[in-house]
């Protein structure tokens, strides 16, 4: 699973997510994307579930960018636990992903091929997402 080596703070605050992404809304490597159209948080073992998916699905031929990193230290506290006492211990991590993101890219597949295995990448995330191509929005960043 995906988490960071180290964080300054082990229970961090969790901050409202607003707004779209401004720094990752573009294809940058790949030639196709898994793009979020909401926000929310992907937890590692989304991530880690949406990869083995796409390399299962392109038969291990192309390439696999993952855009995402869980950050994020979610903490729980036990079931029947009554109120007080403090925040809860970290349990797992998430990736905060607003909308517009690109998640996951793939290349050196056909588009048949991408748009399949990013179909069934998205069925293993909690948002909605769009399949895009880098000509569908202008050839991204150069």
């Amino acid at each position: 699973m995906l988490m960071p080596k180290r964080t300054k703070y082990r229970k961090p605050f969790k901050m409202p997510i607003r707004g779209r992404a401004h720094r990752s809304g573009h294809i940058a490597f790949g030639d196709f994307g898994l793009q979020a159209q909401e926000q929310g948080w992907i937890s590692n073992r989304q991530i880690e579930a949406a990869r083995v998916s796409i390399a299962r699905q392109m038969k291990r031929g192309g390439k696999v960018w993952i855009r995402v990193f869980p950050h994020l230290a979610i903490t729980k506290k036990p079931a029947e636990t009554r109120m007080g006492g403090g925040k809860g211990t970290p349990e797992g991590w998430v990736a905060v992903v607003r909308a517009g993101t690109v998640m996951y890219e793939v290349g050196g597949v056909p588009e048949d091929v991408a748009r399949e295995a990013l179909r069934l990448a998205a069925h293993k995330l909690s948002v909605k997402t769009k399949f895009i191509s880098r000509e569908s929005i202008g050839g991204g960043l150069l």
